[in-house]
């Protein structure tokens, strides 16, 4: 079971997000990722969601030619927040969460 200041930053990771999308979240990764395999585990895969969502955005937008774009581009604002509210309360409880439909990069 990971630490009460583990799980704090781990959903601290996911939570100030909201207000510094990249910047918050890689700053504590990558001062504490060393120090606990739980706050390394959830600063990849908010980072591995983060860009995961970037391109379905990307292609969302790009879909807008063909007015598909129009349905995809506010589910995938919808999943991203929801997603993101899920993996900050999943990292307070101490659960590994895996976000689906993400690329495994980092």
């Amino acid at each position: 079971m990971p630490s009460n200041e583990e799980r704090l930053l781990s959903a601290a990771i996911y939570a100030i997000s909201f207000f510094t999308v990249f910047i918050g979240p890689l700053v504590i990764w990558l001062v504490k990722k060393n120090e606990s395999s739980f706050i390394d585990y959830h600063g990849r895969e908010y980072l591995n969601f983060l860009i995961s969502y970037a391109v379905y955005g990307i292609v969302s937008w790009i879909l807008m030619i063909v007015l598909i774009g129009f349905i995809l581009a506010p589910v995938v604002g919808v999943l991203g927040v929801v997603f993101t509210i899920v993996g900050a309360i999943k990292a307070y409880e101490g659960q590994e969460y895996r976000i689906p439909f993400i690329f495994r990069i980092l």
